[in-house]
């Protein structure tokens, strides 16, 4: 009765583990959860005002497809102050989310057959994208001992004839790994000599530390301009998770077959939400800063903590809110067959909810948010180590 496509998909481990934490929350249980992949702060007020405003005054209707031309216009003001990037209106296309931004963005590039590099460790939902849009995901493994970045000779390896694009995703969900200039520039040389287009995740390009300057990929060369998608959103940096806006800037041929495909598909993202994300790109930016700086305390204290866990590594993330620890002596010393076993024991005997690494392309890693309170870390750490030793 189902298509063959969707049998193919596997379901997102994010979100069944966030479903059994909460149920067992509902059942009385205290559980302590670190799967969240969102900021644990409200939207910032003036974000949410304008959207009330935008109810209050009719604002209900349908928009264009891709999205209203005043936060098309917002959108270019923020690639031309952030990323020294100029883009006109009609490279730009409005989504329902950043992972509605890519879904299309592959639906609209793929033929069966043609292949997307996914650098691993990855966000769990880039390989079953690729399946749903007839591509063959292609996993190009990373090093721990290099914090997973790429290395371009093991890149170019994997470039075949089939190539289609690649999907860059820094800072990393689930790493925290980020990129300088000059890395970034070594494998743009590869992407650009064999002609593949680049996906370029930058959701978290606000959620960065240790004074690091965020590159955005298309702004290395004028080639790379042009063989670059660029997706972003209001979700991270704003907290604006629920609100549903994310943005593709791109080539034009591109865009123009993304906003096709979106008009037969969602026809235009929440209209209120496109208000509420005017104001957050036209606003005040230093609702970022406050929250990068709370996130930066939890960030060196979870490091601290799974640091003295013993038999575990990692290393300190410089950006987005995860960090992603080797619990694989700790899984061999229990006798347990993956982080997939070690997180449902954990859940059951504990009560502390994390993502096993296996979804990400990485078994014996484990993925922990620290989009939590200090207590919650603090606590949650406790009971981790308990169970680990």
């Amino acid at each position: 009765m189902l298509a063959k496509r969707i049998l193919d998909v596997a379901a997102s481990p994010t979100l069944a583990i966030s479903a059994k934490a909460k149920a067992m929350k509902k059942e009385g249980l205290d559980v302590i959860g670190f799967g969240a992949g969102e900021p644990d702060f409200d939207t910032p007020d003036f974000i949410k005002k304008a959207a009330i405003d935008a109810l209050n005054s009719g604002k209900t209707k349908y928009t264009a497809a891709s999205g209203l031309p005043e936060l098309k216009n917002a959108i270019k003001q923020k690639f031309q102050r952030d990323n020294g990037l100029e883009y006109d209106a009609s490279c730009i296309s409005v989504n329902v989310g950043a992972k509605h931004s890519i879904y299309n963005i592959l639906q609209v590039i793929c033929d069966p057959g043609d292949e997307i590099i996914i650098p691993a460790p990855f966000w769990v939902s880039y390989p079953e994208m690729v399946k749903l849009a007839s591509g063959r995901p292609v996993i190009l493994q990373t090093s721990y001992d290099n914090q997973f970045k790429i290395d371009p000779a093991a890149l170019e390896q994997v470039i075949t004839t089939n190539t289609k694009a690649i999907i860059l995703n820094y800072p990393s969900n689930p790493t925290g790994t980020v990129y300088t200039k000059d890395e970034l520039k070594a494998v743009a040389d590869i992407l650009m000599k064999h002609n593949v287009l680049v996906i370029s995740d930058e959701i978290y390009e606000k959620l960065v530390y240790d004074s690091y300057e965020f590159t955005s990929f298309a702004s290395l060369s004028p080639e790379a301009y042009e063989n670059t998608i660029t997706v972003n959103g209001v979700s991270k940096a704003y907290s604006m998770t629920g609100w549903r806006i994310g943005y593709i800037a791109g080539p034009k041929e591109i865009v123009d077959a993304v906003n096709r495909l979106q008009s037969h598909s969602t026809s235009n993202p929440v209209t209120f939400s496109q208000h509420g994300a005017i104001a957050a790109l036209s606003g005040d930016q230093s609702v970022i800063g406050k929250m990068v700086e709370e996130f930066d305390r939890r960030r060196h204290r979870i490091y601290e903590l799974v640091m003295q866990i013993p038999g575990v590594r990692a290393f300190k993330p410089k950006g987005a809110f995860y960090i992603f620890p080797d619990f694989s002596e700790v899984i061999k010393m229990k006798g347990m067959n993956g982080s997939n076993e070690f997180a449902v024991q954990l859940l059951e005997e504990e009560h502390v909810a994390l993502v096993p690494g296996e979804g990400f392309g990485a078994p014996g890693f484990v993925r922990l948010s620290y989009a939590t309170s200090m207590q919650n870390i603090e606590n949650g750490l406790d009971r981790i180590t308990r169970f680990s030793t």
